[in-house]
C-alpha cells in the first residue's frame, strides 16, 4: 500500500512523540521547522495515541520544551475516544491512568460500555478482570489504542497494546479502536484542518499505525527515522510510505524548498 505526496498539500497531520520530542528531549531541528512550516502557510494538526496524559498537561509539556503547539490543533486518542462515547450516549466503566481521571470523569454505576485506555503500571489482576468481566456480560469493549510499544529516553517500552489483545483472547470479543489507526481518528484530523485526504499528509515514525493508518485513510504518510522506527520497516511487504526521512526537520526542508535528506518509498 502507497500513495503519492500531493504536489501542493494543504495541511500536514503530525505525530508529536518519536516525531517532534522523545520524552523531554526535543529532536533536533524540530522547533524551527515547525516554524518555517507555520510560516509557509500549511495547516498542522498534531496527533497522539497517547493515553496518559490529559491535554491540558500535553499542550503545557510541548510548549515549555518549545514546540509550537496549540490547543485548538491537538487531537488525543482520549478525545477521539471521548466524543465516540457520547456521540453512542454510552456510560462507561473507564480503566485509565489514574492522571487522566479528571478529563474522562467518573465510571457509571451501571456501565453500559467498557473502555480501555494505558493504565501503565497500574494495570493489575483486579483491574484487567473487571475489564473481562464486564466484557463477557455482553458490553462493548472499546480501547483507546492498540500500540504495541512506544519509545522513552532510556529505550522501547511496552505499550496498552499487548493489554486489549489479551482481553480479546480471554473474552473472544474485538475491541472496537478509537485512536490511531481507525479511519474515524484520521477523518477527524482532516475535519480539525477543514482539507480533504489528498491535501494533507501524515508524518510519523510508526510504520503500521502512523502510515498504514494513514494511507488506509486515503492519506500520503511519511516516515521518520526516528523514535519506534527501525530498519526493517523500510522492508515491510505490505505498508510503502510515501516518503522516507530522516527525520521531521529534512522533511519540514523539502517542503519549504530547503536542502535534505527525504526520498520517496
Amino acid at each position: 500500500m502507497s500513495l503519492p505526496l500531493p504536489s501542493h498539500p494543504q495541511a500536514l497531520l503530525i505525530d508529536l512523540a518519536g516525531v517532534l520530542h522523545v520524552g523531554d528531549r526535543v529532536l533536533p531541528g524540530a522547533v524551527p521547522a515547525l516554524a518555517a512550516l507555520r510560516a509557509a502557510g500549511l495547516k498542522l494538526v498534531f496527533m497522539t495515541n497517547t493515553t496518559r496524559t490529559p491535554r491540558r498537561t500535553l499542550v503545557a509539556k510541548m510548549q515549555k520544551l518549545g514546540l509550537d503547539v496549540r490547543d485548538h490543533e491537538l487531537l488525543t486518542a482520549p478525545g477521539a475516544t471521548q466524543n465516540l462515547v457520547r456521540s453512542r450516549g454510552l456510560h462507561p466503566h473507564w480503566i485509565v491512568h489514574p492522571d487522566l481521571r479528571d478529563e474522562v470523569g467518573p465510571d457509571a454505576a451501571e456501565p453500559d460500555a467498557l473502555v480501555l485506555g494505558d493504565a501503565g503500571p497500574y494495570f493489575d489482576y483486579a483491574t484487567l478482570n473487571t475489564a473481562f468481566r464486564l466484557i463477557m456480560r455482553g458490553l462493548p469493549f472499546i480501547a483507546m489504542a492498540r500500540n504495541r510499544h512506544f519509545k522513552e529516553e532510556d529505550g522501547l517500552s511496552l505499550d496498552m497494546g499487548a493489554f486489549v489483545a489479551g482481553l480479546e483472547y480471554s473474552t473472544g470479543a474485538r475491541a472496537e479502536i478509537a485512536g490511531k489507526p481507525a479511519a474515524p481518528f484520521f477523518q477527524a484530523a482532516l475535519d480539525l484542518a477543514g482539507v480533504t485526504a489528498h491535501q494533507a499528509i501524515m508524518i510519523g515514525d510508526d510504520l503500521r499505525d502512523d502510515i498504514g493508518g494513514s494511507q488506509a485513510a486515503g492519506i500520503a504518510g511519511v516516515l521518520v527515522r526516528t523514535g519506534k522506527y527501525t530498519p526493517a520497516d523500510e522492508q515491510d511487504p505490505d505498508i510503502h510510505p510515501a516518503a522516507i526521512a530522516n527525520d521531521f526537520a529534512a522533511f519540514a526542508d523539502q517542503l519549504t524548498g530547503k536542502r535534505a535528506s527525504c526520498r520517496a518509498a
